[in-house]
């Protein structure tokens, strides 16, 4: 079949029959060439047999070769895969549109010809003319490279053209692709943090992205707060299916605001948190320090007068990370000097606060 050539603007929608045309292609089971800002692809219904056989055949790649769903919105991604909502809306909002493919765990409706051991890739391309084709298409889309398997990928449409013409329905020439290299490509979910194709982006930017740094602040940095390290450390590492919460870039610590250098915990916040299966460390006092209340991206305290001294550290109008551990408000007081009883009622407070907050973390 003769391939059709069309050109579409970068930073704007594609004349209407231009994005017509490529819509019926898509829905008819045929394969058409778009730009992104990293190279040009290969798209093709994602829900119908027909089109994704054709895509394999004209690449000359198995069959079982991961496929990337791409949308128009972040919030079509963020709806299919709820889980670790929070995490994966913080590396949407920070690089999407844009070079990252997020392989996530789940099968949305429409993709389980693509998903692969129950694990989905998806993007949002930077390029407003594709976005618009997949904003107009009322079925999934999957793209990959424009290029036949094992040859380099082509960031203009006359490439594109002299690889596959005759073998695709239709090119969209959006200009050259800007970046002119793959996306980096990022798997995440329960237990998995793992790169799986390098880009413009390495694994420790992502890591940043993703986590969160924490910082719970009481007085003397002996009870409440750590006992809140320990547990959010605790939470997090359950939630996210890892020992150490910090492999998803997550960053938990505690400090006091009038502490003491080097004492250890308390002897019952330890006790009380060992009955919780929680092991607070090799914990050691410490005074808060002014940076690290403005570098933290939430600072946690325990009672009023904790945030008002935090406040206190900080410029005018740039304290509101500071605010109560407690979401509904309430201090929570103090339990140095009691018994076991009165740590073990403490640890409960601190705990069903963390719970309340953890759905903002992960």
């Amino acid at each position: 079949m003769p391939t059709a050539l069309l050109e579409i603007p970068a930073d704007g929608a594609p004349p209407q029959r231009a994005l017509e045309r490529a819509v019926e292609a898509l829905r008819l089971g045929e394969l058409v060439a778009m730009p992104t800002e990293t190279v040009y692809g290969l798209a093709a219904r994602a829900d119908l047999p027909l089109a994704l056989e054709r895509l394999s055949e004209v690449k000359g790649h198995a069959r079982d070769r991961a496929l990337t769903w791409h949308v128009a919105e972040a919030a079509t991604a963020l709806a299919a895969f709820p889980a670790l909502g929070p995490l994966v809306r913080r590396l949407t909002d920070h690089y999407w549109p844009g070079p990252l493919t997020l392989v996530l765990q789940g099968v949305p409706e429409g993709l389980a010809l693509v998903a692969r051991e129950g694990w989905t890739g998806v993007r949002q391309p930077a390029h407003e003319g594709t976005r618009a084709v997949l904003a107009a298409a009322d079925f999934p889309v999957v793209m990959s490279s424009a290029n036949m398997h094992g040859e380099t990928p082509p960031s203009d449409a006359a490439a594109v053209h002299a690889t596959f013409e005759n073998r695709v329905a239709l090119i969209l020439d959006g200009g050259p692709a800007r970046l002119a290299e793959s996306s980096t490509v990022l798997a995440v979910g329960h237990g998995r943090f793992e790169l799986l194709r390098t880009g413009f982006l390495d694994e420790q930017q992502l890591r940043r992205t993703a986590g969160l740094t924490l910082l719970f602040v009481c007085t003397g940095n002996t009870c409440r707060s750590p006992m809140a390290e320990a547990l959010a450390r605790s939470l997090l590492a359950e939630r996210l299916g890892t020992d150490d919460p910090a492999h998803f870039g997550f960053h938990v610590s505690s400090a006091g605001v009038m502490a003491g250098a080097g004492a250890p915990a308390a002897e019952n916040a330890v006790s009380a948190l060992a009955e919780l299966g929680v092991d607070p460390g090799d914990h050691r006092s410490r005074n808060v320090r002014s940076a690290e209340v403005a570098d933290a991206d939430h600072v946690y305290c325990l009672t009023a007068e904790h945030r008002e001294a935090l406040i206190a550290l900080l410029p005018p109008d740039q304290a509101e990370h500071v605010e109560l551990l407690d979401p509904g408000g309430r201090g929570l007081p103090d339990p140095v000097g009691g018994d076991l009883a009165t740590y073990r009622r403490s640890a409960a407070a601190i705990a069903a606060a963390l719970e309340a907050r953890l759905t903002e973390w992960v």
